[in-house]
């Protein structure tokens, strides 16, 4: 590590000193248990110290609060797309899944969810109801209210994403 490197390590080793109990204080208003809060708040330090050694930050908790915030949608965001996906499965066919079979199931979700990040709502759900409900394309036009055009439209959008992800 470069002496640079341990300064800045240094800097955001003395900002988790000074503002982590904040921090924690704050994310478990917004989180389900004490424990959620403890982990967003170590991983906003975590992104703070892999991020290139800034000047001194003059407004700590703003920056610190701004991560955690991100982080916390994407924790919402992540149970909103488990929850869902649990909803959705056969009652039947859940019993037949190992707790392992779900979790996988929900992390290549959350991968799929992450590659389509940033595409229009109607995309993804587009890619969704064609590749994870295996929908044909009027089925899809019919469910979301849109011309099956539309529906070829989005699915190229989506595909587009992923192969652009994948070759990076």
């Amino acid at each position: 590590m470069s002496g640079v490197d341990k300064s800045h390590g240094h800097y955001v080793g003395l900002l988790f000193r000074q503002h982590y109990d904040w921090l924690q204080g704050r994310l478990r208003r917004h989180t389900d248990s004490t424990a959620s809060a403890e982990d967003l708040a170590a991983e906003t330090f975590l992104q703070l110290l892999v991020r290139p050694a800034p000047d001194p930050i003059r407004e700590p908790r703003a920056l610190l609060t701004t991560i955690a915030r991100r982080l916390l949608f994407q924790l919402w965001r992540r149970r909103d797309l488990e929850r869902a996906y649990l909803d959705t499965l056969d009652p039947d066919a859940a019993d037949e899944r190992s707790p392992e079979q779900i979790a996988e199931l929900l992390e290549a979700l959350q991968r799929i969810d992450q590659l389509l990040d940033g595409l229009p709502l109607k995309v993804k759900a587009t890619f969704l109801l064609s590749q994870v409900d295996g929908l044909t394309y009027p089925e899809i036009a019919r469910a979301l209210g849109i011309s099956q055009r539309s529906v070829s439209d989005y699915m190229a959008r989506a595909l587009q994403r992923c192969l652009k992800v994948s070759l990076s």
